[in-house]
């Protein structure tokens, strides 16, 4: 594989899924006692990566991740299903914002979609300015859920300049019931997974139980590293905000160069293994290895 450098126009395009260097690549993860705490005190010494079913032949960095800057997304499901919650959802989403993004070093930007998705907010590190965005978000129409990730992944961040390492997250508020896409729920987490994105859904699902939708965001967040939130009461929308907020600061970066590497264009799995078994590792399923 070619030397990429940060500069280059390829670092933002659509098909380059690996980082700047030479045959790396680089995974964002966490990891988690049998309890769920966070454990943030981990060595490189202690995890093995298996790349494509095979040993990596290296890990070439590592560190505990609180630092990289953040390009992230907020996408809130705009559709009738959804009206109940709205207002306290926004100010949720909005308290959220205001903790994690760091003036001159985050970006963020707010999306609201129906039946289609619509920019309340471009990149921007101004909390004042997202949290308008929040506030111009409109409930009403059709749910084209699949269609907002896909453009949000493919059309703002990996098109949003990238000097450097860097973390992306979207936070998807739905109830996951999608009647209007023109891409598939599969189309559109392949599209996350080649712009490195991690998804955090929240389920709007006031039922009191677990349908067809939440299935849907569970495995997108499953998918590309992330946590699905499931808050019944209004109160626990919250919680779950808080939650990622944590895990965004409890996070370890690695680059590692897989073994056996063919650029041919396909779907390469990733398992990160540590030596206590009773900790959990979570990051993205894989990569699309790039194709010449």
């Amino acid at each position: 594989m070619p030397q990429r450098s940060a500069s280059d126009s390829d670092a933002r395009d659509p098909a380059a899924t690996f980082t700047t260097f030479v045959n790396e690549v680089r995974v964002i993860f966490t990891v988690t006692d049998k309890h769920g705490r966070y454990i943030k005190d981990l060595k490189k010494t202690d995890f093995r990566v298996i790349d494509d079913r095979k040993p990596a032949e290296q890990i070439r960095s590592f560190r505990s991740e609180t630092d990289l800057p953040l390009q992230v997304g907020l996408l809130v499901d705009a559709s009738n299903s959804v009206r109940d919650r709205f207002k306290f959802e926004q100010e949720a989403a909005i308290e959220f914002l205001n903790s994690i993004i760091r003036p001159r070093y985050d970006v963020a930007f707010t999306v609201g979609f129906d039946s289609t998705p619509d920019v309340t907010q471009d990149f921007t590190d101004n909390t004042e300015l997202l949290s308008k965005g929040v506030r111009a978000l409109r409930a009403g129409g059709g749910t084209a859920m699949y269609d907002a990730l896909y453009f949000a992944c493919r059309d703002k961040l990996l098109k949003h300049e990238q000097s450097g390492p860097l973390r992306r997250a979207i936070i998807l508020l739905s109830d996951g019931d999608d009647n209007s896409s023109h891409v598939t729920r599969e189309e559109a987490i392949e599209m996350a997974q080649r712009a490195e994105v991690i998804v955090y859904t929240i389920s709007t699902n006031v039922t009191g139980a677990k349908g067809p939708g939440d299935k849907i965001l569970a495995r997108i967040a499953e998918a590309t590293g992330g946590r699905a939130f499931f808050p019944f009461q209004i109160r626990d929308v919250q919680d779950a905000f808080g939650s990622i907020q944590d895990e965004l600061r409890s996070q370890y970066a690695m680059t590692y160069k897989p073994s056996d590497f063919v650029a041919d264009g396909h779907f390469r799995t990733i398992e990160i293994l540590t030596q206590e078994k009773s900790l959990k590792v979570r990051t993205r399923k894989g990569y699309f290895a790039p194709k010449h």
